[in-house]
C-alpha cells in the first residue's frame, strides 16, 4: 500500500480511483464495511482504491486537548488499512491552509485535479469547506456535472446499535472488552515500540517494556491485563499500566508492560498490547515500596486471571446491516 502525504505529493498516476474520505479512527467494523463498498466498485470498473485521511483529525486541529482520545495512532491506521488491502492512503495535513479552504476549492484541488475520482463514497451527513458549503448534495450534483458518481456509506449495527468509534470509545471507558471486539472486529490492542525510560520498575523487581507513544493519547487509563504479540505471533501475557505515573512524579502518558515468565532484549521492537480485563485504576502511592506492593499484587491478579480464563465463556453479539 502507497501512502501519499499532502496534494502536493500526487502525481499522474495516482489520478483515477475510486476513492472515500474520512478519520478511519480504529478503522472498526463500520469502516471496513464502508472500504468493502470502495473495493467492490474499483473491482468493477478495474481502478484503484484510494482512502483519503487527515492528521492531525479536524476535531483535534479544532478542539486541543478537549478532543476524544483515539482509537489508533496515525501508523496503526495505516497498518489496519493495509491489512484492509487498500492501495493507497492521501494523508492531508489539517492546516490553516486546508480549513480556509472552500467546498468548491476543495472538490477542484482534490477530487477533481488531484484524483480524478470515478466514484466516491461518503456519508449523506458529512459535510466540509470553511463554508459549510460542502456535502452530499453538492458532491452528487458535481459529480453529475463532471462525470464521477457518488454513493452513500452504508451504516452497520452491531447489537441494534451503529457502530462507531465514539462507541466504542464508551465501551473502553466501561472496560467492556467483549463488546470492544464486537465493534472493532478484533481485540482493542495498542501497538508501537519499545523505547529506553527510567528502568525504575526493574529497581523494584518489575522489569517493564516502555511502549512509545509519542502524542498519542489512549482511550485507557490505569491498570490491565494483557497478552503481547510480537511482529504478529504471540510472546506473553502481561500486566500493562497507561498513565502518567504519579507516584515518580510523571507527567506524560506512558504504556509500560510487565511480562510474565519472560526475559530477553526487547527494545526497538513493535509491540502490540492486547487489553483483556480492567484491574485497578491509576493511583499516586506514598513512595516506592507501596508502589512496589501493589505492582505485586496487580502481577498476581494476572496470573490468577489467566490461569482461570476460559475462552468459550465469551459474548457472542448480534450483528445486522441496514440500507
Amino acid at each position: 500500500m502507497e501512502v501519499i502525504r499532502g496534494l502536493h505529493n500526487l502525481r499522474d498516476k495516482h489520478r483515477g480511483c475510486v476513492a472515500t474520505i474520512g478519520n478511519f479512527d480504529g478503522v472498526h467494523l463500520g469502516h471496513q464495511k464502508v472500504l468493502e463498498q470502495v473495493k467492490n466498485k474499483a473491482r468493477d470498473l478495474g481502478l484503484p482504491t484510494t482512502v483519503i485521511i487527515f492528521e492531525p483529525q479536524p476535531r483535534e486541529f479544532f478542539g486541543g486537548d478537549a478532543v476524544p482520545a483515539r482509537l489508533t495512532r496515525f501508523d496503526e491506521k495505516v497498518r489496519l488499512l493495509a491489512d484492509q488491502e487498500i492501495d493507497r492512503v492521501l494523508c492531508l495535513p489539517f492546516n490553516e491552509q486546508l480549513r480556509q479552504m472552500t467546498a468548491a476549492e476543495f472538490v477542484e484541488s482534490l477530487l477533481l485535479k488531484g484524483l480524478a475520482v470515478q466514484h466516491f463514497v461518503v456519508g449523506d451527513d458529512f459535510r466540509f469547506g470553511c463554508d459549510r458549503a460542502g456535502d452530499y448534495a453538492m458532491l452528487c450534483e458535481v459529480g453529475h456535472e463532471q462525470g464521477f458518481s457518488v454513493e452513500h456509506t452504508l451504516t452497520y449495527t452491531v447489537g441494534e446499535e451503529r457502530v462507531s468509534s465514539t462507541r466504542i470509545r464508551k465501551a473502553l471507558a466501561e472496560h467492556d472488552f467483549v463488546l470492544a471486539q464486537a465493534l472493532l472486529g478484533r481485540p482493542y490492542r495498542i501497538t508501537g515500540r519499545v523505547m529506553h525510560g527510567q528502568k525504575l520498575g526493574r529497581q523494584l523487581g518489575v522489569p517493564t517494556a516502555n511502549v512509545r507513544m509519542h502524542r498519542f493519547a489512549a482511550p485507557l487509563r490505569g491498570v490491565y491485563t494483557v497478552s503481547v504479540q510480537l511482529a504478529g505471533r504471540p510472546l506473553a501475557n502481561g500486566v500493562c499500566n497507561i498513565g502518567l505515573r504519579p507516584t515518580v512524579g510523571g507527567t506524560r502518558p506512558v504504556l509500560e508492560v510487565h511480562l510474565l515468565d519472560f526475559s530477553g532484549d526487547l527494545y526497538g521492537k513493535l509491540l502490540s498490547v492486547e487489553f483483556k480485563t480492567f484491574l485497578r485504576s491509576e493511583q499516586k502511592f506514598d513512595g516506592l515500596e507501596q508502589l512496589k506492593s501493589a505492582l505485586f499484587t496487580d502481577i498476581q491478579a494476572a496470573k490468577d486471571f489467566f490461569l482461570s480464563q476460559n475462552s468459550s465463556g465469551r459474548q457472542a453479539w448480534p450483528i445486522t446491516k441496514r440500507h
